[in-house]
């Protein structure tokens, strides 16, 4: 969420930002309705003020043994007290409506951030390693192919039980992806330095607010009743556990990971990735947050960046990382890096992981400040979130790389201490 101060002092710099995500100009409006809030706050006030200067008078008035003028009073402050709750309410509704505009508004764009329409004129920053080499003659298939033919992925059963957009994971494949989930939380708690939380994955429309999710988003989330929402991601949840509080500055950075299921409606995505688990309804991801000084939250997003890029070296996948365009950033990011990994199978880099920098934006919608122990007042910390990575995107992409011309897959070194020493997946006979 913006911060109207901001806006009423460099109108300005803030409309260039929205034009610069090819958003029409709203400062002006903005501090139009801000005027208004303003308007009734002074009017709110000033009633408050006459009353209680009334109710000052009444007192002095009957000390004069003046009944006519206390009368008067009495009758005045009546009035005003009548008045109030209407006076309230319209400061609500004109702070309400302020609030309202703020929230749809997206995060705006870093300096250093290329412009752009779509994905189209992403900027790749860096590329690690290369693609697999396979026989000669050997034409790689995807992930979905590879799957059904080891007889461990099953969508027909899923979409029995739910639907499109899931799967049954047996077997040799189901412990594959718990392999590579226990290792992503394995690296970054004991050798990057995040603290493993288990969180809810059912939060309240506050949560998905101060994140962003809401109400923009709503389409996209799926709704559990009661007042709940199912998680998309566990940056919800980590990010929230500093809604309305204050941090001591000293304890900065936070860094929170966790794996969780994850779950998205995929409103938008009719026909893409109609086969296969690219783009699932449920999925497995190893989340990672960043709570940071303001001055550090940059450094921060080029570290957190580096221990998503550090799963993939760990895994020998060939992958390149991309800053995202003007045009193609998500809602609450200041700057998003992707991390795409090469699948041999489609022939082309897909996205694993997406690490974004906010700035104060979600921590002004959750109230989430610091406070070092020498500074007179607080301030809004910085908020990162990142993928560590996409729990099923890995089982996809070590399915495709590490794919042999028998139907078999070679389990990569890394995991074979969480697949109890299992180095091969073949089919069965």
């Amino acid at each position: 969420m913006h911060d109207i101060k901001a806006i009423r002092d460099n109108p300005k710099a803030f409309d260039e930002g929205l034009g610069r995500r090819s958003l029409a100009p709203r400062a002006d409006s903005l501090i139009a309705l801000d005027e208004t809030r303003r308007a009734a706050i002074l009017e709110l006030q000033k009633a408050q003020e006459r009353r209680n200067a009334a109710s000052k008078e009444i007192g002095a008035a009957m000390a004069r043994k003046d009944a006519a003028a206390a009368e008067a009073l009495k009758a005045e402050v009546a009035a005003i007290k009548t008045a109030m709750p209407a006076l309230e309410a319209k400061e609500r509704e004109a702070g309400a409506a302020l609030d309202k505009e703020l929230a749809a508004i997206p995060n705006l764009p870093l300096a250093d951030v290329p412009d752009g329409k779509d994905e189209n004129d992403n900027v790749e920053v860096r590329r690690h390693g290369a693609p697999p080499k396979f026989p000669d003659g050997f034409k790689p298939k995807e992930h979905f192919d590879i799957g059904e033919a080891l007889g461990l992925m099953d969508f027909d059963a899923a979409a029995k039980l739910s639907g499109a957009r899931f799967v049954v994971l047996k077997g040799a494949l189901a412990r594959l992806e718990r392999a590579l989930e226990q290792f992503m939380l394995d690296l970054h708690t004991q050798e990057h330095g995040y603290e493993e939380i288990n969180p809810p994955v059912l939060v309240r429309d506050d949560a998905m607010f101060g994140t962003a999710q809401l109400p923009k988003f709503r389409d996209d989330q799926f709704a559990a009743g009661d007042g709940f929402w199912l998680i998309p991601t566990a940056e919800v949840p980590m990010t929230n556990l500093v809604r309305e509080s204050i941090v001591d500055e000293a304890k900065l950075p936070l860094r929170f990971t966790a794996g969780t299921l994850c779950f998205r409606e995929e409103a938008g995505a009719a026909g893409k990735d109609t086969r296969g688990m690219i783009r699932q309804h449920q999925f497995e991801k190893v989340e990672l947050v960043s709570i940071a000084k303001p001055d550090e939250s940059l450094a921060e997003h080029e570290r957190m960046t580096a221990c998503a890029e550090e799963v993939l070296k760990r895994l020998g996948l060939h992958f390149r990382t991309i800053v995202l365009c003007t045009g193609d950033m998500g809602f609450a990011s200041q700057k998003t890096y992707d991390i795409e990994v090469w699948l041999p199978g489609q022939g082309r880099f897909r996205e694993i992981s997406s690490c974004s920098v906010c700035g104060d934006f979600q921590a002004r919608r959750m109230n989430a400040r610091c406070k070092a122990v020498d500074a007179k007042s607080t301030r809004f910390v910085h908020t990162l979130n990142g993928s560590g990575v996409a729990v099923g995107r890995a089982l996809v992409a070590v399915l495709e790389n590490y794919q042999n011309p028998d139907g078999s897959v070679t389990v990569p070194n890394v995991l074979r201490p969480y697949t109890g020493g299992l180095t091969r997946i073949a089919p069965k006979a």
